[in-house]
């Protein structure tokens, strides 16, 4: 099992299209399938993703979030995989960020910090 204590489990009409696509597109890795049925893929070297047979939620807002070195080098990629995506942003918070939507048509969030900003110069407290 990886890592992270956090795994997300991600429902697609078909596991094996969806991981192909996902690798394609986001750069994450295959770590096993077990047929249509169910896959895990690593989003990093700690973190992954489970990715189950199913319909994935609609017209929701939920969406995933995935830390990444780069974000306009993987916004070129997803791009070029056929995601449809987002302009990358710089936020306040210290964010370098982008959103995508991947072939189920749910929403993900790729995150790069680019400054170590203290939740209260930028409003949380």
């Amino acid at each position: 099992m990886p890592q992270d204590t956090n795994i997300p489990v991600l429902a697609y009409p078909s596991v094996t299209e969806a991981v192909e696509w996902l690798e394609r597109a986001f750069g994450f890795t295959k770590r096993w399938q077990v047929g249509d049925h169910r896959a895990q893929l690593a989003t990093s070297p700690t973190a992954a993703i489970a990715v189950t047979q199913g319909e994935p939620p609609s017209g929701g807002s939920d969406h995933v979030m995935i830390r990444v070195e780069n974000a306009d080098a993987h916004r070129e990629r997803a791009r070029a995989a056929g995601a449809d995506v987002g302009d990358v942003g710089d936020h306040m918070y210290g964010e370098r960020q982008y959103t995508a939507i991947d072939l189920a048509g749910r929403r993900w969030l790729f995150s790069q910090s680019i400054s170590d900003v203290a939740p209260e110069e930028w409003g949380a407290g």
